[in-house]
Formats: structure tokens, sequence, C-alpha cells
């Protein structure tokens, strides 16, 4: 089965947010779009071969705990580490909020950056 095409639409919605990002850059990955900042991997779009849009950041461990809790469009991310977690972006039965995918945009990429370029970054709630 193959995999579903990314909307150009939502690969604009996240580079709004992460090109704000000191040394954030857009790529083609091996499936879909990711951000890195240097060599990590700040977040994966992608479309799945159930034809579903999905996301995948790092997350803070209260975060994670919260994403198994609440399932739904939530996801934990095997295999990647404690810190991965996902999101089903175009279920019509779980709408996503842009400021909640917004906000994880930015905590992943304060997880993943280093100190001093994390540092640049304001980040909601702080």
């Amino acid at each position: 089965m193959t995999r579903s095409e990314v909307p150009p639409e939502w690969v604009e919605r996240f580079d709004a947010v992460l090109r704000a990002f000191p040394e954030s850059r857009r790529e083609k990955a091996w499936t879909g779009t990711r951000w890195r900042v240097r060599s990590a991997t700040v977040a994966h779009l992608f479309g799945g071969e159930d034809q579903r849009l999905r996301a995948t950041f790092r997350a803070d461990p209260d975060e994670v705990a919260a994403f198994v809790h609440l399932g739904g469009p939530r996801f934990r991310v095997g295999g990647w580490g404690s810190d991965a977690v996902g999101l089903v972006l175009d279920d019509p039965q779980h709408p996503i909020d842009p400021a909640e995918v917004a906000e994880l945009l930015t905590d992943s990429y304060c997880r993943q950056a280093p100190p001093a370029l994390a540092a640049l970054v304001e980040r909601p709630g702080e």
C-alpha cells in the first residue's frame, strides 16, 4: 500500500512556526518532510499507509504521559526514544488545535536544539 501525500498547506503551517527558530531547516525525509536543527530531527510530517496525515515530535516526559493517557489522535512513537510522540492531523473525529501544534513544534525544537539556541526561543507559558 502506498502512503498518502503531504498536503502543501500542512508543510507551510509547520514551516511558518519552525522557520522562525535559529538554524531550523526543512528537508525532504524518507517519506514526507522533516525539520531539523543541526543533526537532530525536530518534527516529521508524513502520510501513512492508512492515508492519514501524521506528525511526530519530541516532548517533555509529562507531555508523553498525556499523549499515552489521552489517546485519540495522539500516540506514542515506539522505537524512537522515550520522548517521541505523534498526532494524526486529519482525523475528522478528533480535530487538531493549531495552537497545540505550534506549542508542540516549539517544545520539540527546544528539546532538540543545543541549549544556547533553545534559549533564544520564546516559549508559550514561560
